[in-house]
């Protein structure tokens, strides 16, 4: 039985490298999967997965407004049988995504694994990650230890010219120079002194 898997994650924790590994151990098999990754996060073209270790992987842009249950069905009309949809930084996604991929995996029977933040630079959901919350049927952490110390991390400080702030838009896609992942004691750290 197919099933809506949240994988969540700080920066840094290897999301996007577990999404090549995965899409790796299924296609060793013959067993072909699909990848998806919105369209905003550019950092590796906005038709590729990559990893912070350098790996990259082929994957379909997802536009605000694609339908990717449609997206999918098209997919399997064309190419017949995909074991696994994978979709990366899944936090960007719009509800109407998340419900998309409820359908895939309830009316296609195909096992949807998204991957992505739960929480942004000043500790609110995104919209993508709140509804994978509400609707998956399996939640995992992906753990990372904090930048600062040993902890484990589980919230981001984004920085601006090499200082954390926690204010501005919620979106804006960086790396290791704009964001690190902290504890919380890290985190609540980076602002009592200011």
């Amino acid at each position: 039985m197919a099933q809506l898997y949240f994988k969540y994650g700080t920066m840094n924790s290897g999301k996007s490298f577990e999404i090549i590994k995965v899409a790796h151990n299924y296609e060793e098999q013959g067993k072909p999967v699909l990848i998806f990754t919105p369209v905003v996060d550019t950092r590796n073209g906005s038709d590729k997965v990559g990893s912070r270790a350098g790996f990259t992987r082929p994957a379909i842009p997802v536009y605000e407004d694609m339908d990717l249950y449609e997206a999918v069905q098209a997919q399997l009309a064309q190419s017949g049988r995909y074991y696994c949809v994978l979709v990366d930084e899944a936090q960007w996604l719009k509800k109407h995504h998340i419900v998309a991929l409820t359908r895939v995996v309830d009316e296609l029977n195909v096992p949807v694994m998204a991957f992505g933040l739960k929480n942004d630079f000043q500790n609110e959901l995104f919209e993508g990650s709140y509804n994978l919350l509400v609707y998956a049927d399996k939640i995992e952490e992906i753990k990372t230890i904090c930048w600062y110390c040993d902890r484990k991390a589980t919230m981001v400080i984004r920085f601006k010219d090499g200082v954390p702030v926690n204010e501005g838009e919620q979106f804006q896609v960086g790396g290791n120079e704009d964001y690190k992942p902290v504890c919380r004691r890290c985190y609540n750290g980076a602002f009592q002194s200011k």
